[in-house]
């Protein structure tokens, strides 16, 4: 029998050492692989991942343009924090804070000068919302801090929002010492209101922060509104509380669906906002911004001055080293769309997710409407809908089924004090076309004619359902 080399190309793809020897999982190999082998292993065990395109929970980006990929993949080796050895990609940096600025009317941008604008790229909105309650928390220091400076010593600061904000508002209450007011959610309300804002406020109150586009039905705060009260509680108490806007979500949507909304920084009370490129900035992860009404608001403490990477660079991060290939992303699709290229992508995404909402509610059992739609995808491509009548099966059931058709919808129960109702939501993304929406329609009618047959006192077919 002749003795096939390891390398000839009659070797079986599956027959080496893939096939004949496990491979450790929690410690080094003691042997090396060939490239070809060692892609070919990693591949096929992602294979067992769900398809991101089908991941309906996420807001992440999961398709770009062929020519962003190419960009990004020839600049992931770039280290953003080296802005002396990599100056272009430090401009382009501050080209996209510039335009996320502008986009949310800051304050005192001029075309002579870009560093006018005071903001940061980020590792998605998570750092960005870290960052911007920093710059609360010292602003509120340095307001109560007398003479000395440090009269807010033994006082503990506190931070108003909604039980509906994303994790990372607890993350930071949590790591920086600041108490956490979460304003309770009810069936029904799932935005916080004016009035429970003004109910939980005090002197150490470093901010409020208001969502625009929720992550647990993608609503707006009444940011405007929250404003304007707070704008009165200053003029008759002297108690002047910032407004942060957390616009992870809908910072990118807003502004070109619902121009005539007011809830940047041409509200005087919001003192900073942070946005996610990697979500409906339709960048891949992680990319973010966080931008200041101007320089004001942005302690200088705040703001480091490194030298020994060849050159003077002020940075306010929480991390150090991290690759510039999002930055690029990000400003490949600022040019390549436009304001009337991410216009058109709103509307058609919006289009998309209504659809889907106008098909949910006409859905119906025995003659009753099976589905309450919660928000319709008009304020953001968001669809938040919940079972409207009793059934033998639950959100989590038909979350469940889905995911046998390769659809990951999450279901999930409602923040404090709502937690009683469970809801099913649809991210409409970059990528999900009015196809693949219809084939959801289907699916999601196969999978409620299934869970009607398997269900104590279920229905007897699919023909009971109608859409």
């Amino acid at each position: 029998m002749p003795n096939v080399s390891r390398h000839s190309s009659l070797s079986p793809a599956y027959t080496g050492r893939l096939s004949t020897s496990p491979i450790p999982a929690l410690r080094l190999p003691d042997e090396s692989m060939e490239p070809e082998q060692t892609y070919r292993f990693i591949h096929d065990e992602l294979m067992l991942d769900g398809s991101s395109r089908l991941n309906l929970a996420t807001f992440v980006t999961t398709w770009m343009d062929p020519e962003a990929d190419r960009l990004m993949s020839e600049t992931f080796d770039k280290n953003m924090i080296d802005k002396d050895e990599y100056p272009v990609t430090a401009a382009i940096e501050q080209r996209c804070v510039c335009m996320v600025a502008d986009l949310f009317h800051a304050e005192d941008l001029r075309d002579d000068d870009p560093s006018t604008a005071v903001g940061v790229s980020t590792v998605g909105s998570s750092e960005a919302v870290m960052l911007a309650g920093l710059a609360m928390k010292w602003r509120w220091r340095a307001k109560i801090g007398g003479a000395k400076g440090d009269g807010w010593k033994g006082r503990t600061p506190n931070l108003v929002m909604g039980s509906n904000v994303q994790v990372v508002w607890e993350k930071f209450c949590r790591y920086f010492d600041v108490e956490a007011r979460y304003l309770p959610m009810a069936d029904g309300r799932y935005v916080i209101t004016p009035e429970q804002v003004l109910d939980a406020v005090d002197e150490d109150t470093i901010g409020v922060v208001g969502i625009l586009g929720t992550t647990y039905t993608g609503e707006l705060e009444p940011i405007g509104e929250i404003c304007a009260a707070l704008d009165r509680l200053a003029k008759d108490k002297g108690l002047d509380i910032p407004v942060h806007v957390d616009a992870a979500s809908g910072g990118f949507v807003v502004p070109f669906l619902h121009p005539d909304v007011v809830w940047d920084f041409r509200l005087p009370r919001v003192v900073s906002i942070n946005v996610s490129g990697h979500k409906y900035g339709l960048t891949y992860p992680g990319i973010g911004f966080v931008v200041w009404r101007n320089k004001e608001y942005l302690p200088e403490e705040l703001v480091f001055r490194v030298n020994y990477l060849g050159g003077d660079m002020p940075t306010f991060t929480l991390n150090f080293s991290r690759p510039g290939n999002q930055v690029v992303g990000q400003y490949y699709n600022f040019l390549r769309l436009g304001r009337e290229g991410y216009l058109q992508v709103m509307r058609c995404l919006s289009e998309t997710a209504q659809w889907l909402a106008r098909e949910l509610a006409a859905m119906t059992v025995d003659h009753k409407q099976l589905f309450e739609v919660i928000t319709d995808g008009s304020a953001i491509p968001v669809v938040a809908f919940k079972l409207a009548t009793d059934t033998p099966y639950t959100v989590f059931d038909i979350s469940a089924m889905l995911r046998s058709y390769g659809w990951q919808l999450p279901a999930y129960t409602m923040p404090d004090d709502a937690t009683d109702v469970a809801v099913l939501r649809i991210v409409v993304r970059e990528g999900f076309s009015a196809n693949l929406a219809r084939a959801l329609r289907d699916d999601l009618v196969e999978v409620l004619g299934k869970l009607s047959k398997v269900g104590i006192g279920g229905f007897a077919d699919e023909e009971h359902f109608a859409h």
